[in-house]
């Protein structure tokens, strides 16, 4: 049972670290090259209308007032208005339909990831040392060796460009129309009952999902396999064993719950990188996600929707850091202490 004190403990040291970020990336912005008035206002507009835009904005005020004022919209989720990227639009309402691509890319991914990740380095812990031990053992390792912008496009060439199995890029076939209601298409095209386009929406998500998955899965079967075997030797497995227990009842019931400690600090920091690696994935596969969009905003100084991003980022890892910091709470009570 987790206790609600563990938890509001936990909710409360998120506030320093948002507030570290917070302050960092209006730091970054503000020190960067360039003026985000003329920006705004067009290279060949006058000067004149230059510092209307500049008082308009407040960038005339003092950086303490500037400082305060970003916090307090921060804390209301209100970025400002994307200065190129959409002109006018409140990076809030872009952020509402990017981020969901993102997200759902990558937790299918990570699904992925642990679906074959933790049998297989639970196998490999077992059956230490065996053929399927080694065998798991180098494909863990070119998992980890083979970086995205290369296992994509090989991916892309066997299996949309040889056998045709797959799409080689977006999110769903044009013939489809959905109106999104949450941003994640596959429960989107669910929810309203249309089950093609849902077929479309799984077959277009499963060349990224799997480029992820494979890095993911590499990593946590490694994991695993290490935690386990170092469980395995434990004096308590020892004597269970000892007892007449049978090897696969005794790791399933007393070994398996505190291996899964080390892995699950791994899932949690690889969610994490997934999200800052999205833009690879995204621009291998053609996705308009949160990844690409803020390589876009970076490189026309739509200084919003940069802030935005970056702190949305920084919300959903620490969220999932806290996430991690409960499941440990759960797999081992005595982490509360």
């Amino acid at each position: 049972m987790i206790s609600k004190r563990f938890v509001i403990k936990r909710l409360l040291l998120l506030v320093p670290v948002l507030f570290g970020v917070a302050t960092f990336v209006f730091a970054i912005l503000h020190l960067a090259p360039g003026d985000p008035a003329r920006v705004i206002a067009g290279q060949r507009a006058s000067e004149e209308f230059v510092r209307q835009v500049r008082t308009q904005l407040g960038l005339n005020d003092p950086i303490w007032v500037q400082y305060g004022r970003f916090l307090l919209e921060a804390v209301q989720l209100d970025f400002g208005d994307s200065y190129q990227i959409q002109k006018g639009t409140p990076v809030k309402q872009i952020l509402r339909f990017k981020l969901p691509v993102t997200l759902e890319m990558a937790l299918y991914g990570q699904f992925l990831g642990i679906l074959f990740g933790i049998p297989v380095g639970l196998l490999g812990a077992i059956k230490q040392d065996a053929f399927s031990d080694h065998a798991t053992r180098i494909g863990a390792l070119a998992g980890i060796s083979v970086p995205i912008y290369w296992s994509g496009p090989l991916l892309i060439l066997l299996f949309a460009q040889v056998l045709n199995w797959f799409p080689a890029s977006g999110r769903i076939a044009s013939q489809f129309d959905i109106n999104p209601i949450t941003g994640v298409i596959t429960f989107d095209t669910l929810v309203r009952g249309n089950f093609a386009a849902f077929q479309s929406a799984a077959m277009h998500l499963f060349l990224p999902a799997a480029v992820i998955g494979i890095y993911s899965m590499a990593l946590i079967s490694r994991m695993m396999r290490s935690s386990m075997l170092e469980v395995i030797r434990q004096d308590y497995m020892r004597t269970a064993r000892a007892k007449g227990q049978g090897s696969k009842i005794t790791i399933l019931k007393h070994g398996f719950r505190n291996a899964l400690i080390p892995v699950v600090t791994v899932i949690g920091i690889q969610f994490g990188t997934l999200l800052g690696g999205a833009v690879l994935t995204e621009t291998v596969f053609g996705i308009a996600g949160i990844g690409t969009l803020l390589v876009d905003a970076i490189q026309v100084g739509d200084y919003p929707v940069v802030q935005g991003t970056v702190l949305m980022f920084a919300g959903l890892f620490t969220l999932v850091n806290l996430l991690v910091d409960v499941t440990y709470s759960y797999l081992d009570p005595r982490i509360e202490q």
